[in-house]
């Protein structure tokens, strides 16, 4: 608890209640969090009341405040924009700061006589930029399209200084190049080239084709038809890269897409940039997942977007931040024009999101050695069944039993979205008599979670799980809720439904079912933590069943009971292995004389 709780209660009780930012402070005066209010008495309080139900993060923020500072201002959107430029200045521990992980990129046009578009990462050489972007996969492909469209040189030659010194290269003869080394090109055709080809990454195709467009005319009227088919080439070249753009960013002039995807440790944040109807730029951000009441969008927007020069007119995102009327506030005086924050239902909006998000996974996926297929899996399965976060360790059961006989379990665990073998669990159900999946289910489940009550057992016995799926419906989850609740244990609980042909349909609850086939991440994990545990215990039930088929035949030998046929199976394991073994080997075996061995012997050379 923090010793200087009464000191800031008091200062806080004369604190106005007027809009403003507060700036709290360690004891050596270093900023570690600033916050706006739209009443600072009210809000500062919060931190500082007794009996508080802060979030462990704001806690530990509480516990570490010796004393702190306030600005007054004259609205909550006056403190809006004095915070961000606050965090931006100071970048306190315990805000969010938007930290990647790249530098910037920049597209250079070189100062030559003929000159070159490159990608760089830095403005060191001289020449003209364009830039700078956060995606170096965005300015390598708009370098690669702009000299490919308009067959501008990409090989190490010096222009004019290696003309006709040797024959034109592979990019020349696959009309990617317009052979530049013949020397047949003029300074001013090749510059002219150029500027189109930079006006195509700067704005998009339906500026460069108009242009063009006019000075073919012109070089036909003119009779340069040789010029003039060069053109029309170049106008064909930028039609086709148009296509191609718009069959992927179709219907986006001006927007940023914002996806969002949780794993584990992380938040993983990507921003699509449209730009004139094609993507412009891409950022993606890593974040440490934020407490539950923190709008972890809401926050992000003020940071990314605070004095950002490039304001598009639309910002696609999953839900409606709060602040959002602040926020479209500061949006609008920057750009100077209405901005829109659109939460898109259906169409090629909300294909666009979903591709922001997949972006977003994909990054979490490679940081965590991981597929975006997995990462978004998981996400989508917690947000399904309305969990916290996503369940990294997943357990699940199924009994298989022939009758009332050979009455199995089986348990197998998913982590991280993948089968976790070496902590697979087989049980032998004790208890019931007779054929009763609910009954066997809670038993089994009882000792399994015995271990977690009483820290016996392995590393993975002693593991609670994030989330446990029965193979059954809502009838199963009934039988084993309450003794989740006898033990004390908070673990989601849920079973997993087969339709009439055994396969896969949905997730139960106590009272309804959770329809997955439109989630085909989820649905594809389920299926197959389905499969694989049904598997695993219908293999179990089969061994113990062939093994009790074989033990009531090694009964008929006269001097072997139960128990010493348990012997055998539990030193040999298999048929196989009992077969090889010699008389004398049994007898050592099961604890009998030679002679009750070598009948032994005959009987299971004919199993």
């Amino acid at each position: 608890m923090n010793p200087r709780l009464p000191y800031l209660r008091e200062k806080t009780a004369k604190l106005t209640a007027s809009p403003g930012v507060y700036i709290m402070r360690k004891k050596d005066s270093s900023i570690i969090y600033i916050g706006k209010a739209k009443n600072l008495h009210n809000r500062v309080s919060s931190y500082f009341r007794e009996n508080p139900d802060h979030t462990p993060k704001v806690a530990a923020m509480v516990s570490n405040v010796y004393d702190y500072d306030f600005i007054v201002t004259d609205s909550e959107f006056e403190a809006l924009l004095l915070e961000c430029s606050l965090i931006k200045q100071h970048k306190p521990k315990y805000n969010i700061l938007l930290k990647d992980d790249k530098g910037y990129h920049y597209i250079r046009i070189s100062d030559e006589e003929f000159p070159r578009i490159t990608n760089e990462k830095n403005t060191k050489q001289s020449g003209t930029y364009l830039g700078p972007y956060t995606s170096g996969f965005i300015t390598k492909e708009a370098v690669n399209e702009a000299n490919r469209v308009f067959m501008l040189p990409t090989c190490k030659r010096k222009f004019p200084q290696e003309f006709g010194k040797g024959r034109p290269c592979l990019n020349y003869h696959i009309k990617q190049c317009m052979g530049v080394c013949r020397g047949r090109i003029s300074a001013a055709d090749y510059r002219n080239a150029v500027d189109q080809a930079v006006e195509f990454i700067k704005s998009g195709s339906a500026e460069s084709v108009e242009r063009m467009q006019t000075e073919m005319e012109r070089a036909a009227e003119e009779l340069d038809f040789e010029k003039a088919a060069m053109l029309r080439d170049r106008i064909t070249a930028v039609k086709k890269a148009s296509e191609k753009q718009k069959i992927i960013n179709s219907g986006v002039e001006s927007a940023d897409v914002v996806g969002i995807a949780e794993f584990y440790d992380g938040l993983y944040i990507s921003v699509l940039m449209y730009r004139e109807d094609r993507l412009f730029d891409k950022a993606v951000f890593e974040l440490p997942i934020p407490d539950k009441d923190e709008d972890i969008l809401g926050q992000f927007m003020l940071q990314f977007y605070y004095k950002k020069p490039d304001i598009p007119r639309n910002i696609i995102v999953d839900h409606i931040p709060a602040d959002s009327e602040l926020l479209v506030e500061m949006l609008e005086e920057q750009a100077q024009r209405k901005v829109k924050l659109h939460v898109p239902q259906k169409g090629r909006q909300l294909e666009l999101l979903r591709l922001a998000k997949n972006n977003s996974a994909e990054y979490a996926a490679i940081k965590n050695s991981r597929t975006g297929k997995e990462v978004i899996a998981l996400e989508q399965l917690g947000q399904s069944l309305g969990l916290a976060k996503p369940p990294r360790y997943i357990e699940a059961y199924d009994i298989s039993n022939l009758s009332s006989e050979s009455m199995v379990a089986g348990m197998v665990v998913f982590e991280d979205g993948r089968p976790l073998k070496k902590a697979y669990k087989r049980f032998t159900v004790k208890e019931q008599e007779l054929q009763n999946d609910y009954g066997s289910m809670r038993e089994v489940l009882k000792r399994r979670l015995m271990h977690i009550v009483t820290g016996e057992g392995d590393e993975y016995f002693t593991r609670t799980p994030d989330l446990i799926l029965l193979d059954g419906g809502k009838g199963h989850v009934n039988a084993v809720a309450p003794l989740l609740w006898e033990l004390g244990l908070d673990i989601p609980l849920f079973g997993m439904v087969k339709d009439d042909k055994h396969r896969t349909r949905a997730i139960a609850t106590g009272g309804r079912e959770i329809q997955i086939n439109s989630l085909k991440a989820v649905f594809d994990l389920v299926t197959r933590i389905q499969d694989e545990v049904h598997r695993f215990s219908v293999s179990f039930m089969h061994s113990r069943h062939k093994k009790k088929t074989y033990s009531s035949e090694l009964l008929t030998v006269r001097g072997i009971g139960e128990k010493k046929a348990a012997k055998l199976f539990m030193k040999y394991k298999t048929i196989a292995n009992l077969k090889k073994a010699s008389p004398g080997e049994l007898a050592a075996a099961a604890g009998v004389s030679l002679e009750t061995a070598e009948e032994l012997w005959k009987v299971i050379r004919e199993m």
